[in-house]
């Protein structure tokens, strides 16, 4: 007897017998991954069964589906298995209220302040929130202009003495953190009426307490060590926001950062989401902040030969998609979930916006800034993250593209996006960066927000500056103006220097 499992993503197939596992190739199908089974299989017929398997899987629809099991009985001949019957289940979603993830927060800072309501009526408005850099002299620099914040306060959520001195990147942190859990009810007296020693924060940045370790290096060439403060390393560490939001609130869950670049944010909702699947919180509150427009963080991507230069007319500088792009334009800000268990959401009567269904995190494995042109990377990363989720591609009309408007990068995306959805005539795609700019490490927070708006008002914001869409863009970006649009199930992707991929699924809550 030999047991035979062939997975239809690799087209490998793998037979355990009484001699040593033999591995041969098979035919791909579909991408899902599937498993199946044969008993009373004589050794020396894994290739046959291969075929027979791709036959019966292929006339079994797996485009439709994320799992499929096929269990063929007493088959001694590939004969008999073209014989037997095969078994179709379709994909399953979590069921259980403690694994099961809702969002029932947001909370952010952006270039149209701090409200999150405010943020998606820009949006929805088509207001592009790039201008001048007026925060330094960026008159020297090839590019002189960003998604700048002005006018930002932490009052009422971080105390006076710290909000001067702390770097933009916590302070934002703090804030948008502190708004998601006030959003969710737990503002105040009320979030001493949890458990806080299950409550957990993750907050990510791709970049850190950027101005203060700038500052400290300047101090160190221009006067000496003993001129540095000794907040250098404290506010200039990644996990420090997630640390201070924790000690001001007393939330004792898992506390750390993670760093992947422009993929952080998504990277964050990724393991929060499997800290309460697994049971160690009830409550996560995740996300990114960045605030990297200053002259080191502006020369760097300069540098880098990342950004638009089209200083005439910087509010048409973020394109994506549109022919005639040519790099990304810098933002900054925060975007910051809560996220639960439904049983606790429902145990305490939150509000509940939106499902988190699943996730996936991969890596191209390829060069440090570009993508794959295969686009294995990014498509693997979205197949593993509908499966995660008990998706199946036909289900999602909506995807919140990574679209940075740079060269390479958004057709890169949309060639792997086509591998894994077939059919696109259905599917709206827009872009949120050709609005705010590219906030780096907090993109994928503001736009989950973005997602779990549209999801809640009917509307999709557009994608700005769609002037020549190039050909090989089939989706639906909701070019220049808003689109009503009932969202099913939606995914918004990210990705970051690295090669690092992050998809998230998100749908409406239904009970």
């Amino acid at each position: 007897m030999a047991t035979t499992s062939c997975c239809i993503r690799t087209g490998m197939v793998y037979t355990s017998l009484e001699a040593p596992m033999q591995k041969t190739q098979g035919t791909v199908v579909a991408r899902q991954c599937t498993m199946v089974s044969f008993q009373g299989l004589k050794a020396g017929t894994v290739e046959s069964v291969s075929a027979i398997c791709s036959s019966a899987l292929r006339s079994a629809s797996l485009s439709k589906l994320a799992a499929t099991t096929c269990a063929f009985s007493s088959v001694s001949s590939p004969a008999g298995a073209r014989a037997a019957v095969a078994t179709v289940s379709t994909p399953k979603r979590e069921t259980d209220p403690k694994k099961r993830v809702v969002i029932t927060g947001m909370g952010l800072v952006s270039v149209f302040g701090n409200d999150v309501d405010i943020f998606y009526e820009k949006l929805l408005e088509g207001t592009s929130g790039i201008s001048l850099i007026d925060r330094f002299d960026a008159s020297k620099f090839p590019t002189k202009f960003a998604g700048q914040i002005r006018g930002f306060s932490g009052e009422g959520y971080i105390d006076g003495k710290n909000d001067r001195r702390l770097d933009d990147s916590l302070r934002y942190a703090l804030v948008s953190g502190k708004r998601a859990l006030e959003n969710a009810g737990l503002g105040g007296d009320n979030l001493n009426k949890i458990d806080k020693q299950r409550v957990g924060v993750l907050v990510g940045t791709g970049m850190g307490g950027l101005t203060v370790f700038s500052d400290g290096v300047q101090a160190l060439v221009e006067k000496g060590y003993k001129r540095i403060t000794p907040f250098f390393i404290p506010y200039a560490i990644t996990n420090m926001g997630s640390a201070l939001l924790a000690i001001d609130l007393g939330l004792m869950g898992p506390n750390y950062s993670i760093s992947t670049a422009c993929a952080t944010s998504n990277y964050c909702f990724y393991a929060a989401a499997n800290h309460i699947r697994r049971g160690e919180a009830d409550v996560m509150v995740a996300g990114g902040t960045e605030a990297a427009i200053i002259p080191v963080g502006l020369g760097g991507f300069v540098a880098c030969r990342a950004l638009s230069q089209r200083n005439d007319n910087p509010q048409t500088a973020s394109r994506p998609w549109d022919k005639d792009r040519e790099g990304f334009v810098m933002g900054e800000g925060a975007g910051v979930l809560v996220m639960e268990s439904l049983e606790h959401a429902l145990n305490r009567g939150a509000p509940i916006l939106a499902e988190y269904l699943g996730g996936a995190v991969t890596c191209d494995a390829y060069h440090m800034t570009d993508p794959r042109s295969d686009g294995l990377g990014v498509s693997s990363c979205i197949e593993k993250s509908l499966a995660d989720a008990g998706v199946s591609p036909e289900e999602i009309n909506y995807i919140n593209a990574h679209a940075t408007s740079t060269v390479v990068g958004d057709l890169a995306e949309v060639n792997a996006i086509k591998l894994v959805f077939k059919n696109t005539s259905d599917i709206k795609m827009n872009g949120t960066k050709s609005m705010t700019g590219h906030c780096l490490g907090a993109a994928g927070g503001l736009e989950a927000i973005a997602t779990i708006k549209a999801i809640e008002t009917g509307w999709l914001h557009p994608t700005i500056n769609q002037f020549n869409i190039e050909e090989q863009v089939t989706f639906d970006t909701v070019p220049n103006v808003k689109k009503q649009h009932k969202v099913n199930i939606a995914i918004s992707n990210s990705f970051g220097f690295g090669g690092h991929n992050s998809c998230i699924v998100i749908a409406p809550y239904n009970a």
